[in-house]
């Protein structure tokens, strides 16, 4: 199969529910966008614009209409804020305080005190910053609409897990060394909606081995909306209406950060620190129960990541681990297609624009490439200093970056 033709297979595979300017979550559609993307730039060229965001922080950046959405923590994290940034001028709409907490939660070195991704949506953005708080803001005002204190747990290192919606609900993974549980609130008022604790018995477990990190996603299982949440040691399905627990699979990791992918009737699951493994799950409307015996049709152990999400591109799945070692897997079989070391060390998860899939390292290396069963057809190698520890976001076939210090946009009419 051409890889034109394995594209419009994805295109059937995956509902890309959303329009081209449209980026609402973290890493949205899968991490695919519009394309042809950019191939080449560098610090002083092929930027449509390059704005410093004030602060320290690792959330990806949302797009809805001409906005863009990013949350940052001023003062060792004692100004946690939302910001908003105009598309076509990068110029900063929006700066807003949404909490400043006396006492912030210890966030180590590779972490922040403003990691998760917001989402988004028409009129609505919501922010997350674990311990210190879930707001809303309206995103014409930047106004804040209500403030949730209430989904507490010890994050130890820091939060990282992003929200969702769902029709009226804001979804969230909350799982620390303490507790560990999926929640859902109002997302017109913030009052919680359902709160469900893991099944899994951490009590044995040790205190600092018992963290996740994960984004949730709702996928369609026999035509029926569900959840599906990594936790530590156990993949979960809940029902997004009461958060019934439907069924599970345990797996070997904790620390979880990838967020799952779901095509051919599978769910691709990474399993973080300890075993990092990729879990091909297949989604079977009947389930219930313990299903890891009978449902994961196979698993990859090598050079999987641990950090960022895979991406499923057609027929096959593109993967960077966390040291730059780039493989592309038979999304059937799971058998390696090849590896390849294309870039330093990797947080950033991948992403795609049309038939270009761009990974950025810690250290601003972007490697573009046509990811074929054949090899890496390697189109450029480009510099982004200081360096990218967040998902950018593609839009109308650009990208939107964050770097540690800046969030800019690079366009293929300026780039190329």
């Amino acid at each position: 199969m051409t890889l034109l033709a394995r594209f419009a297979t994805l295109g059937l595979l995956v509902s890309l529910s959303v329009a081209a300017a449209e980026w609402p979550d973290f890493r949205a559609n899968g991490g695919h966008g519009p394309g042809p993307g950019p191939e080449r730039w560098s610090a002083s060229e092929g930027l449509l614009w390059n704005t410093p965001i004030p602060g320290r922080g690792w959330s990806s950046p949302v797009v809805w209409g001409q906005q863009v959405w990013l949350t940052t923590a001023l003062n060792e994290g004692h100004s946690l804020r939302a910001v908003c940034v105009d598309l076509a001028t990068g110029a900063i709409v929006h700066d807003v305080e949404v909490f400043a907490p006396e006492t912030p939660d210890f966030a180590n070195s590779t972490n922040t005190h403003a990691s998760p991704t917001p989402v988004i949506e028409a009129g609505r953005v919501y922010v997350s910053f674990g311990n210190m708080g879930n707001a809303c803001l309206d995103t014409a005002t930047g106004t804040v609409l209500w403030k949730n204190q209430t989904l507490r747990l010890d994050h130890k290192e820091g939060a990282a897990s992003s929200p969702i919606l769902w029709h009226d609900l804001f979804l969230l993974d909350c799982d620390g060394t303490d507790a560990d549980y999926l929640a859902a609130l109002r997302k017109d008022t913030g009052e919680l909606a359902w709160k469900t604790p893991r099944s899994f018995d951490l009590a044995p477990v040790r205190f600092d081995l018992r963290k996740a990190y994960c984004t949730p996603m709702v996928a369609q299982i026999g035509g029926q909306d569900r959840i599906l949440s990594v936790g530590a040691y156990r993949f979960y399905c809940y029902d997004p209406l009461t958060g019934k627990e439907l069924w599970y699979v345990n797996h070997p990791g904790y620390n979880n950060a990838p967020r799952p992918a779901v095509a051919h009737g599978r769910v691709y699951v990474s399993t973080g620190w300890n075993q990092a493994r990729l879990l091909a799950v297949r989604l079977d409307p009947a389930a219930s129960g313990d299903i890891t015996a009978s449902h994961v049709d196979w698993e990859c152990r090598d050079k999987v990541p641990r950090m960022a999400s895979v991406l499923v591109l057609g027929d096959t799945i593109f993967m960077a681990d966390d040291n730059g070692w780039c493989s592309l897997l038979d999304a059937t079989t799971g058998k390696s297609l090849w590896q390849e070391r294309l870039v330093g060390r990797v947080a950033a998860s991948p992403v795609a624009a049309g038939p270009l899939v761009y990974v950025f390292d810690q250290k601003g290396q972007c490697a573009v490439l046509e990811p074929t069963r054949e090899g890496p057809n390697v189109k450029a190698k480009n510099e982004l200093p200081p360096g990218c520890m967040a998902t950018p976001a593609v839009v109308d076939g650009t990208l939107v970056v964050r770097t540690t210090t800046h969030l800019c946009r690079i366009g293929a009419k300026a780039g190329n």
